[in-house]
């Protein structure tokens, strides 16, 4: 008996602890993804460029994927009762955002592919029209999960949309569920290491038989980024996978605290490092972000993009 008090105790310490050191570095990280978003924003010839424009995208939905993430895990922390469809929309919502990340990396992927080994055409290939077109298509492939596993719940479940219900990712309760999220999920990882893979191939096949100039490595060092935000990404996407895999077979009272390390790990700090990553690389971009980071205390010296 005394035993299980002072584990209860336990728990009930450990639940602020690990809810402060998961909500604080998303908040410092959202406020450096909005100071990018931002940065992008006040400089129009960069929104000029597709790169960038799709960069943006990928901060916006890293963004609204760690907002949904972290208010998925302290709905779940304090067992706040809610009803069920708004339940159902916040985690369908962060299934979506999962998904478009790695999307958004191997569109970024074709982007530069096509500037480095096509780069007469890259101009009429990669317009602002197209880029809108990618990023239509990335939410349309990104959303079929959405409506698939909506439209089942509607036909397969009785529960009505107005009981209130503890808010967790198993609110879809159906195998089912969890066999059209997984075929959905690896059907994108394919997609995605198809992409960026092929893509980082080329890229070097290309710039190695162009030139042997020093400079010639900051394409391969681009794309090289870009496999490692993809690699980041895809952590994230596979999370619930990893997830159900690895506690299959373990001790409840060692999967609590598995479970929160994997969260952090595979959720939270991929989705803070990727576009930071990205940000603080490119020449173009980084002044700008540094002069409002510092709030004005670093001057800029580039504002312009590069190819």
């Amino acid at each position: 008996m005394n035993n299980t008090t002072e584990v209860t105790q336990d728990m009930l310490f450990q639940k602020p602890v690990k809810v402060l050191l998961s909500v604080l570095p998303c908040l410092f990280f959202l406020y450096v993804n909005a100071v990018m978003l931002f940065a992008l924003l006040s400089k129009p010839l960069l929104l000029e460029s597709p790169r960038y424009v799709l960069f943006g995208h990928l901060l916006l939905i890293d963004s609204l994927q760690l907002l949904v993430s972290i208010v998925l895990y302290i709905l779940a922390v304090t067992m706040v009762r809610m009803m069920i469809f708004v339940c159902i929309l916040i985690t369908l919502l962060g299934r979506v955002t999962v998904k478009l990340s790695p999307l958004n990396l191997a569109v970024m992927s074709l982007e530069r592919y096509v500037a480095i080994c096509f780069p007469l055409r890259h101009a009429n290939i990669v317009t602002t029209r197209m880029t809108g077109v990618g990023i239509a298509l990335m939410w349309t492939f990104a959303s079929f999960d959405f409506f698939t596993q909506l439209l089942l719940y509607i036909s397969l479940e009785s529960t009505g949309f107005t009981v209130l219900r503890i808010c967790h990712k198993h609110v879809f309760k159906l195998q089912m569920y969890s066999t059209v999220n997984e075929s959905i999920t690896i059907a994108c990882f394919v997609l995605v290491c198809t992409v960026s893979i092929y893509t980082y191939i080329a890229v070097m096949i290309t710039v190695k038989s162009a030139s042997s100039d020093r400079n010639s490595s900051k394409p391969q060092k681009t794309m090289l980024i870009h496999l490692i935000q993809l690699c980041l990404s895809l952590t994230s996407t596979l999370s619930e996978m990893i997830n159900s895999v690895t506690l299959l077979k373990i001790n409840p009272a060692i999967a609590v605290h598995l479970r929160y390390a994997l969260f952090l790990c595979l959720i939270i700090f991929p989705k803070c490092l990727s576009p930071l990553i990205y940000g603080l690389r490119d020449h173009a971009f980084r002044p700008v972000f540094l002069y409002y980071f510092t709030f004005g205390l670093r001057t800029t010296v580039k504002t312009f993009p590069q190819s």
